[in-house]
């Protein structure tokens, strides 16, 4: 677990790239991202961005390596935010969380019997009914 100090440079750094993409960033190579989270060494040096990239995974290398040349740009933004001695350098990982949980869930209703929806409501008002009985 990180220090106070570092998670705080880690959401300012997530805060300031996230609105950076939205409002500043004019590459037509970067659309459609998420900042997940950040993570920042110890030292304050480094800094992993992972975001999320909607498309295929050739949109999502082309968008990446916008996200990485524009890299220096997010780096001032970060530094007038942040008051440190040192930068940290920004490197940006393609987050590939949400990707696996719509896998899972697509596994799990695939595995997974539908129950009807008509069922459900008659067992809840059962269930309503002996609780007025009680």
């Amino acid at each position: 677990m990180g220090s106070r100090r570092v998670l705080r440079a880690a959401e300012a750094i997530r805060e300031v790239v996230g609105m950076t993409i939205l409002r500043e960033l004019q590459d037509p190579r970067v659309e459609n991202v998420t900042v997940t989270y950040v993570e920042v060494s110890g030292d304050m040096r480094q800094a992993k961005v992972h975001v999320s990239i909607m498309g295929n995974e050739a949109k999502q290398n082309l968008c990446l390596k916008g996200l990485q040349n524009a890299a220096g740009f997010f780096q001032r933004k970060i530094a007038d935010r942040i008051q440190t001695r040192y930068t940290p350098r920004i490197t940006f990982v393609l987050d590939k969380g949400v990707k696996h949980s719509i896998a899972v869930a697509k596994i799990l209703k695939e595995v997974l019997p539908e129950q009807p929806r008509e069922s459900v409501i008659g067992e809840l008002d059962v269930n309503e009914a002996q609780d007025e009985a009680n």
